[in-house]
């Protein structure tokens, strides 16, 4: 199962940075590019332990569904996400934060299995890993100007 680990430093205490990341109308916002929205579970504010959000969204030109559930849940040091339905055959988002001299260190682990056996493992490595490691770097970025700005 491929994974993208990213790691990102921020001027901005934990706790900010934490729900921020978890934060739906902020997600929302940080995915203006991608038309994506929330259209069912949990459409707005913080997300918490055990709820679910389906997200509708625009990604290589088609409409896309997916559904996510919060399946761990440590205030404010990590949470996961993971796919219940959707375009890929499986993911889990494992979003990790700790303290670092009055910054925060940001940490997304990105597991991901396209569908298709073979032809999915071959989108894998030609399109559907940069894809995602621009997208969760362009939300990351996001984020940091975001929670920088609040201090």
């Amino acid at each position: 199962m491929p994974l993208i680990e990213l790691k990102t430093i921020i001027n901005a205490d934990i706790e900010t940075c934490f729900n921020l990341s978890r934060n739906i109308d902020f997600h929302k916002a940080s995915m203006k590019h991608s038309k994506e929205r929330a259209i069912a579970g949990k459409t707005s504010g913080l997300i918490e332990l055990g709820e679910w959000v389906t997200w509708e969204a625009t990604h290589f030109g088609i409409k896309q569904e997916l559904t996510s559930k919060i399946t761990e849940f440590k205030t404010p040091y990590y949470f996961v996400d993971e796919m219940l339905s959707g375009a890929f055959k499986s993911f889990r988002h494992e979003h990790i934060f700790s303290s670092e001299e009055h910054k925060t260190l940001m940490i997304d682990k990105f597991y991901f299995q396209s569908p298709f056996g073979i032809v999915g493992r071959l989108l894998n490595t030609l399109l559907l890993k940069r894809y995602m490691v621009n997208l969760l770097t362009t939300r990351n970025q996001f984020l940091k100007q975001k929670a920088e700005s609040q201090q």
